[in-house]
């Protein structure tokens, strides 16, 4: 059973519509941003073994908010870190609808849009710099440094790391931590925050709003997938891309 398309009033005359996919963890979603506020969200259940319910949550998106690709201002895709086999999804199809409604692509991190889940909750805290960070397994974690504005939008303070949960404390000392979705040490958090797709207009727009090349822009994955892991391990050599042939 596919979850319902929540949708709000439109605001009025042409306004500026980015259709927003988000699917690094396995709550994944997809909305439309109209001038800087969201007017339809969808949930979207991600994860291996999952059938494919991305592309039908967009047609339903569109379809019951009453807009074509077409009207869009452009496609907005989250970029991780995160599931390899969700992002590579997420990516592909948000390729083909900016390619094909002939609208420029963005990339937003999966981290900011996680951070700002704290923003759009009310957190009274959130302001200056703060440490989101997200499971990147073998006892490691995603860890990207973050300030808020004094409006409460989020912009990166730095490069993506991995960390340990040891490194990890001593890096954040002093300052707020999210986790996504959880955490091994819950009590040290400020927040357990998710990325959503309606949480894009508190991401600074200096941190999403230079579009990206459809021909070759990849997500930022963070690691690679296991199969790739191990067949470049068997072969002694990387493996080839679409782009080598």
């Amino acid at each position: 059973m596919h979850a319902p398309t929540l949708v709000f009033e439109l605001p009025g005359a042409s306004p500026a519509l980015f259709l927003v996919l988000e699917a690094s963890t396995s709550v994944g979603s997809v909305a439309l941003i109209a001038d800087g506020s969201p007017v339809a969200v969808r949930p979207v259940a991600m994860g291996a073994g999952r059938e494919d319910q991305l592309f039908p949550a967009v047609q339903a998106l569109l379809a019951e908010a009453g807009v074509t690709a077409q009207q869009l201002a452009g496609v907005v895709c989250g970029a991780g870190p995160g599931s390899f086999t969700s992002l590579r999804i997420a990516a592909s199809l948000a390729k083909g609808l900016a390619h094909g409604a002939g609208v420029p692509l963005f990339a937003v991190s999966s981290l900011l849009l996680a951070a700002a889940d704290a923003a759009d909750a009310g957190e009274a805290s959130v302001h200056g710099p703060a440490v989101v960070h997200a499971d990147a397994l073998r006892g490691e974690r995603y860890v990207l440094d973050v300030i808020f504005d004094a409006d409460g939008r989020v912009q990166s303070q730095s490069a993506l790391q991995r960390m340990t949960m040891e490194q990890l404390d001593a890096h954040a000392a002093g300052h707020p931590r999210f986790a996504v979705l959880g955490s091994p040490c819950p009590e040290r958090e400020s927040r357990i925050v998710t990325p959503t797709s309606t949480s894009l207009p508190r991401v600074a727009a200096s941190a999403w709003m230079s579009a990206v090349p459809l021909d070759c822009w990849e997500p930022e994955y963070g690691r690679m997938a296991e199969a790739q892991v191990k067949w470049e391990a068997a072969h002694g050599a990387p493996l080839p891309s679409h782009r080598d042939a």
